[in-house]
């Protein structure tokens, strides 16, 4: 009994420092290859709690090897947006300027009673009320409602009939988004003038609507 004991508490200190060292999230939140981890390290050390006469430096290897194994996955999607689209996916536009795109609820396999259940969560009943929604990696739905629809405020009263826009990143970590500055049909040419001198790899994020109204942030000095 006492053994057991023993082995269960130096498993729990263990796995929390290895969960600390990966920097999880919560579970909604977490990419695929997060979740993989994270049900592998559950499994692995169950083996050595069920059996005491496996030797409880099995199940600490094979945890600490995850472990690694996800630090040196999280850190190679930040060098190349291939890896991290590989890895992780790609956030898919199921809703835009009001209308539902079937071929990319298709292609996530999702259907108008899935989309219909994630918009009631978002506390939204009535769909003609969204002009767009992208599902994102981790299976959330986020939402803009149309601009009719949207909360007044006092800078909206000297504003009419705006149309509702959906901010895209068009830069990321120095380099620009093909995809964004395809759906804001946005050329280099004209995306170097709105950097203003600046170039891409000095850029840490730029956000751009349709009326090339945005953000940018501009990359910290590394010391």
């Amino acid at each position: 009994m006492m053994t057991s004991m023993v082995r269960t508490l130096i498993l729990y200190f263990f796995i929390t420092v290895a969960i600390r060292l990966m920097g999880k999230r919560q579970i909604g939140d977490m990419q695929p290859n997060e979740l993989v981890v994270t049900l592998l390290i559950s499994e692995i050390a169950a083996i050595p709690l069920q059996d005491p006469a496996r030797p409880l430096s099995e199940g600490i290897v094979a945890i600490f090897i995850l472990v690694v194994l996800e630090i040196i996955m999280s850190v190679l999607p930040m060098k190349s947006k291939t890896i991290r689209k590989w890895i992780s996916g790609s956030s898919v536009v199921i809703i835009k300027n009001g209308e539902i795109d079937q071929k990319a609820m298709k292609s996530v396999r999702m259907t108008v009673l899935d989309l219909i259940e994630l918009l009631r969560m978002q506390n939204i009943f009535d769909i003609s009320t969204v002009s767009y929604a992208v599902l994102e990696v981790n299976g959330d739905l986020s939402v803009l409602l149309k601009s009719s629809e949207l909360p007044v405020t006092k800078q909206d009263m000297h504003i009419k009939g705006e149309q509702s826009n959906l901010p895209l990143p068009v830069i990321t970590d120095g380099k620009a988004n093909k995809e964004s500055l395809k759906a804001l049909q946005i050329q280099k040419s004209e995306l170097y003038r709105l950097l203003g001198g600046k170039k891409e790899n000095e850029i840490f994020l730029m956000m751009l609507d349709r009326n090339r109204n945005g953000l940018t942030v501009p990359k910290e000095d590394s010391e």
